[in-house]
């Protein structure tokens, strides 16, 4: 029973691990995509320039969000043994 709450253990702190790799190149590449989008509108005041880095921003977290819900709310395995516990308990 340790063994596996152990193997469990490592399988969450890898999938915490690679979050926070994915997070920090998230912010990274997003900011520089920001930098050439600025420096490409020229910054003349009024230019209406279309923000293209958004749709960068808006696909790459989405799976982002989704790489953070696995890393810290868990699987469904997860949750459904966590349940399972619960109710034994009450048992």
């Amino acid at each position: 029973m340790e063994q596996s709450n152990d193997e469990r253990l490592w399988r969450i702190a890898r999938k915490r691990a690679m979050f926070k790799k994915s997070l920090y190149s998230y912010l990274v590449v997003n900011a520089f995509l920001w930098a050439i989008w600025w420096v490409t509108t020229g910054r003349v005041e009024g230019s209406q320039a279309y923000p293209w880095p958004v749709w960068v921003m808006l696909g790459w977290g989405l799976g982002l969000g989704f790489q953070y819900f696995g890393a810290y709310q868990g699987t469904r395995q997860d949750l459904a043994s966590e349940e399972f516990k619960k109710l034994k308990e009450k048992e």
